[in-house]
């Protein structure tokens, strides 16, 4: 086939392909809307991409009818030489038809199908998205949910407003005035991850605990966090062991590193079980987030009794702790030999330590102390190989004769 030569002009200066839906921006560029929206939008840039000048989100894109029109009749003219038409786009959506929608979930015959349609327009574009938040949907969901957990019903059209939550972000002051208005959307989400036998269960628990993480994160953390119920950490620790999306666990353990900051939720922590999922998470070899997210709890956890007799009641947890070591990221090593310090000096009876040695703790330390790392986690690791030397200087590992000048 001859190689077919497309004018310039119909070309995108962004994505540099066939414009489907030219815009001009207020400095007179044309782009793509779908372009030039997800360079405002999703990247948040302010400059124009060609002639750099200043160019706010809310900029008015005009729509090019001419040039979309003769794009459309190049096409149609080149059609046998295997160019699609370009068909002509939708109308952007609007204010009234969003709020049309949000009505018609007041009619219980209509609130699928509306949910349904509000979903499909937030994956649609950015330009969607935006138009959605303008008209507060984000509230309108988080209200449904609250419903569905006044009524106690397991409602069509959960999932859907679930799913549009993670396309349209919760304003931070949205989110603050949502919680001081309704002290019941916590409950409500964590209602959702104690339900069983839901349909498409694991997407709906992770959806759920992702807003949740959302809520917390952008609100008054402390005043949620110091008001945790028992029931909270149960079911958060139930979804980890009953299974999530990866980032699901991701936003479950966020949650959960956010709860640590307060002593009693660490005590209820532990007593939910939750040392022993951390350790199970840990060994099936997860992604470097979700190990910076589990050591960093363990490290909480094991600042008390409690919570070192659980780690150290899993046969598994000395070895997986010391196993990342020198191998994720710094933040897991700051975590790894802090966790480990608190065990070998608070409960290192002879059987822990001899197992720090038997699976290469030791040996880890010491590689540690030769490795580009902080000061202050080098100074730790030394320490804990100065208090137990008498146990592991034998160890063909341990550090040469100089060590001993420093002790």
């Amino acid at each position: 086939m001859e190689e077919i030569e497309v004018p310039q002009y119909f070309i995108c200066p962004i994505s540099l392909q066939i414009m489907k839906d030219p815009v001009t921006a207020i400095t007179g560029i044309t782009y793509d809307r779908e372009s030039i929206e997800h360079w405002l939008f999703t990247n948040k840039n302010t400059t124009c991409p060609v002639s750099k000048q200043a160019l706010a989100r809310d900029s008015d894109l005009t729509p090019n009818h001419t040039l979309r029109r003769l794009i459309q009749a190049w096409c149609t003219q080149n059609a046998s030489l295997g160019i699609d038409r370009i068909p002509t786009p939708k109308p952007p959506l609007n204010r009234i038809q969003v709020v049309k929608l949000l009505k018609a979930l007041d009619d219980p015959k209509m609130q699928h199908k509306s949910l349904a349609q509000l979903e499909l327009l937030a994956a649609e574009n950015e330009r969607n998205k935006k138009c959605l938040l303008e008209a507060r949907v984000p509230r309108a969901m988080i209200m449904f949910i609250v419903n569905c957990h006044r009524n106690g019903q397991l409602q069509k059209g959960l999932e859907e407003a679930l799913s549009i939550l993670q396309f349209v972000k919760i304003p931070a002051e949205e989110c603050a005035l949502l919680l001081k208005e309704n002290e019941q959307i916590v409950d409500s989400l964590t209602w959702i991850l104690s339900r069983e036998n839901m349909e498409n269960s694991m997407a709906v628990k992770s959806h759920a605990v992702l807003v949740l993480k959302k809520v917390i994160n952008k609100s008054d953390t402390c005043h949620i966090l110091e008001r945790v119920k028992p029931e909270f950490l149960e079911r958060m620790v139930r979804v980890l062991r009953e299974g999530l999306s990866q980032q699901g666990v991701s936003a479950a353990l966020q949650v959960l590193l956010s709860a640590c900051s307060l002593g009693r939720n660490r005590v209820m922590m532990v007593e939910s079980g939750l040392v022993h999922e951390l350790i199970e998470i840990e060994l099936t070899g997860p992604e470097k987030r979700v190990t910076e997210l589990t050591l960093a709890i363990l490290f909480h956890l094991c600042s008390c009794a409690n919570g070192r007799a659980k780690f150290l009641s899993h046969e598994g947890s000395i070895a997986v702790v010391t196993e990342r070591m020198m191998r994720v990221s710094a933040a897991v090593d700051d975590s790894a030999v802090f966790v480990l310090s608190l065990v070998s000096k608070f409960s290192g009876t002879n059987v822990v330590l001899q197992e720090m040695l038997r699976v290469g703790t030791v040996a880890k330390l010491c590689m540690l102390l030769q490795a580009d790392r902080g000061k202050y986690l080098k100074d730790k690791a030394m320490e804990m190989l100065k208090l137990h030397s008498e146990v592991w200087k034998n160890s063909p590992c341990f550090p040469i004769p100089s060590f001993y000048a420093l002790s």
